[in-house]
């Protein structure tokens, strides 16, 4: 079994202000807004939300593809890669572009003020979905629009079951898109604030798409998550973090940790668990693939923070 993952890859450059963004934003001034941040501290680390997805499932013990357009600059990302041992077969390089790149500064209370240049990401409708090479999930992640379209549509065709998760890109779609996306996918994820968004453009609220889905799972951060099913919604409670560091790419790991339930045909309770444990190790290391963990350590902390196993 494996799992493609379709999203992007991308350089992330990561800035610390050491400071809270709202001491420096005037909230009657935001129609005019001009403001300079002081970041002492910056890394360059590799992401993207299919790279990230792939690198914690891969940390999971399963076989992850990520699949993306990437640009002529990505011989570091493609060595990274080579090291860690995630999959590079599915990504497709255009030597006209750049590979995506994000410039994330986050503030002292893990806000976060993000820019992106999507580079090769744009014109990922250039890969499709392999037919009968035995993959058994799949996931839309943030992605061009074009490729994140076709890719659902080529998973609905594949008899593909899959995740979709608008992330950052829903505000490319409008309400009948996102409408169109939630009956094509078998599962839908986002975090607290883009559900509220996902609510707004479509006019539907969790339990009228979880009634259209096997499940809408909403991630609340250090609140832990809700799963939304037809019949029921359940509370999966935070996992406990060794220490907060950068919060940039949890989201990711979280799904890096309910694919790897998705695939074992595990329960809500205990996927849910899984996901959230997942982004609670992730948080505690500043990047999104610099912390390391095996699963036999994931079942160690699941007793020691939930008690049973998995």
């Amino acid at each position: 079994m494996s799992a493609l993952v379709c999203g992007s890859m991308a350089y992330d450059t990561i800035m610390v202000f050491p400071d809270k963004f709202q001491n420096h934003i005037l909230p009657d001034k935001v129609h005019m807004l001009n403001v300079s941040f002081f970041v002492p501290e910056l890394r360059r680390e590799f992401g993207g939300c299919a790279g990230n997805i792939a690198y914690n499932l891969h940390l999971l013990g399963e076989t992850a593809l990520p699949m993306a357009t990437v640009g002529k600059d990505f011989g570091a990302y493609a060595d990274w890669m080579l090291k860690t041992g995630v999959s590079q077969d599915y990504l497709k390089t255009l030597e006209d572009e750049f590979t995506g790149q994000a410039y994330i500064t986050t503030d002292q209370e893990d806000n976060q003020i993000t820019a992106f240049h999507p580079g090769a990401m744009g014109r990922s409708e250039l890969n499709k979905v392999p037919k009968d090479v035995g993959i058994s999930i799949g996931i839309v992640s943030p992605d061009g629009k074009a490729g994140m379209i076709e890719h659902a549509e080529q998973f609905v065709a594949a008899d593909i079951p899959f995740i979709f998760d608008p992330g950052q890109g829903m505000p490319m779609f409008d309400g009948d898109e996102l409408k169109v996306f939630i009956k094509q996918a078998t599962w839908v994820t986002v975090n607290d604030y883009e559900a509220a968004m996902l609510q707004e453009k479509t006019g539907l609220s969790p339990h009228e798409i979880a009634e259209q889905v096997e499940a809408l799972i909403i991630t609340k951060g250090g609140e832990g998550s809700f799963i939304y099913t037809k019949n029921k919604r359940i509370e999966i409670p935070p996992a406990k973090a060794e220490k907060l560091v950068d919060p940039t790419g949890c989201g990711d790991a979280y799904r890096g940790g309910l694919l790897y339930g998705l695939m074992n045909g595990l329960g809500w309770e205990v996927t849910g668990r899984i996901a959230g444990l997942m982004g609670a190790i992730k948080i505690a290391h500043a990047g999104t693939q610099n912390h390391t963990v095996t699963l036999d350590d994931v079942r160690a902390q699941y007793t020691e923070q939930f008690g049973g196993s998995f």
